[in-house]
């Protein structure tokens, strides 16, 4: 088999890459990724010389380009991880959001339309909304109404509706995925895991939106890159599925769990919330597990730390981002 990971220098893509490479090793793997700020190439160094991987560097919504991809290497499959990901960026900036997470992804179904091949859409959480923290009841599933409060979300939404579309309309095997917070290895560090880890090494305080009882559910990169897995090779099309690891834990509490394993304190300063802060995900995923057996296989605590550990051996890493 022959697949394309557009966005596979970023965070998630990365892990697949070499998830899918460790796991297939007979299959063949181009990763296409424009390495914007959020990216870096340096996280595919164990796998760059790799015969059965080929890295190629360029935009989703290079319509020339992703032609001639196509043309050229006859994909089986196609796993978009490429988007524009953080909330506050898209706060600032919606333009970027719409370009390459609506845009990008119209671009790269129609190759797929042309070349006959499927599609397989990573989307998020956040496309629901909010859930109020004391609501301990709902829990999305894949037929709850959409309902993003940022244009990040609104755009992966947008996405969402539009790979749909694609489906009924032209019948495109299709199939989408929808994750919690993902924590793990290679994550850029504007985010809150490997942010707090940095500020904690340079002894800087530690700053957190509101009160910082906000909840995520956070679930390892590997289970997520096995869930993908066990979809793109299900026969059953035009299905989208939740992928949640039952990991309910507040951003404050996050903070502290990673300084009581790197045994360093820092103050914790409270910041003005961003618009539209949503407070709450809660996924049910019991779908992917009843219709395709897939279940999650990380004890939290053993890979939160390994995590953790991953930053601090791999410190040059991170500190040029």
């Amino acid at each position: 088999m022959k697949i394309l990971i557009t966005g596979g220098a970023g965070f998630i893509g990365t892990n697949f890459c070499h998830y899918m490479l460790g796991s297939h090793p007979d299959y063949d793997i181009v990763c296409l990724d424009k390495l914007t700020y959020a990216s870096s190439i340096e996280s595919l160094n164990d796998i760059i010389d790799n015969p059965h991987f080929r890295f190629v560097k360029g935009d989703i919504c290079d319509e020339k380009l992703i032609d001639k991809l196509f043309c050229e290497e006859r994909f089986d499959m196609v796993v978009n991880f490429a988007a524009e990901s953080h909330v506050e960026r898209s706060i600032a900036d919606p333009s970027i959001f719409v370009t390459t997470n609506i845009l990008g992804v119209r671009v790269l179904l129609d190759a797929c339309r042309k070349y006959t091949v499927r599609f397989h859409q990573i989307s998020t959480d956040e496309v629901y909304g909010s859930i109020p923290l004391d609501d301990n009841v709902t829990r999305f599933d894949e037929n709850s109404t959409l309902r993003p409060s940022s244009p990040y979300s609104a755009s992966k939404a947008s996405a969402d509706m539009l790979v749909m579309s694609y489906y009924r309309t032209y019948k495109l095997p299709v199939t989408i995925s929808r994750c919690s917070n993902n924590y793990g290895p290679y994550q850029h560090p504007e985010k809150l895991i490997p942010l707090t880890i940095r500020r904690l090494l340079h002894g800087e305080d530690l700053l957190i939106h509101g009160d910082g009882l906000d909840m995520r559910d956070w679930l390892y990169v590997i289970d997520h890159c096995k869930a993908v897995d066990t979809i793109i090779h299900s026969d059953i099309v035009g299905e989208i599925y939740n992928i949640s690891a039952n990991n309910e834990i507040s951003n404050i509490n996050i903070m502290k769990k990673i300084s009581s394993h790197m045994n360093t304190i820092s103050s914790i300063v409270h910041i003005e919330n961003r618009p539209c802060h949503d407070t709450k995900y809660t996924l049910d995923s019991s779908k992917i597990s009843y219709r395709l057996g897939y279940n999650m296989k990380c004890n939290f605590e053993e890979a939160f730390a390994n995590t953790i550990d991953w930053y601090l051996s791999h410190k040059s890493w991170f500190e040029n981002k």
